[in-house]
């Protein structure tokens, strides 16, 4: 199995002009050596996929699972309170290596730009 730890912190966007590293996510998922996603290893062991959204603001915080419909990679929370399922924008054609960028949309908002700041074996 390929499980790695993948952790992305806020990048500079607007509002953000240095960034901000108290914000972003832990994703377990299944890499190809390329830093893919692999969707036949994520089949094999989809509960193992996890999300983590971290935060200052303890009310942002939330976990969940790494899911995948159709050609979509989605970030999906089981409690009302932590919100809609989060979708990234191509997920599945990013390289998942420190230094690489993602864009995430947050509960719906404005999408926001997240850099790959760690990438562990699980």
């Amino acid at each position: 199995m390929t499980l790695k730890r993948v952790v992305l912190r806020l990048a500079r966007n607007e509002g953000y002009p240095e960034g901000d590293d108290s914000q972003g996510y832990v994703l377990v998922a299944p890499l190809t050596a390329d830093g893919l996603i692999d969707l036949d290893e994520w089949r094999e062991n989809r509960e193992a996929c996890t999300v983590d959204r971290f935060h200052p603001d303890p009310d942002e915080k939330a976990d969940g699972w790494l899911t995948h419909r159709g050609s979509h990679w989605r970030f999906r929370y089981d409690e009302e309170d932590e919100g809609p399922d989060e979708g990234g924008y191509r997920l599945g054609e990013h390289r998942f290596r420190p230094g690489e960028y993602v864009t995430i949309a947050h509960h719906g908002e404005d999408p926001l730009t997240y850099i790959v700041t760690d990438v562990t074996k699980v």
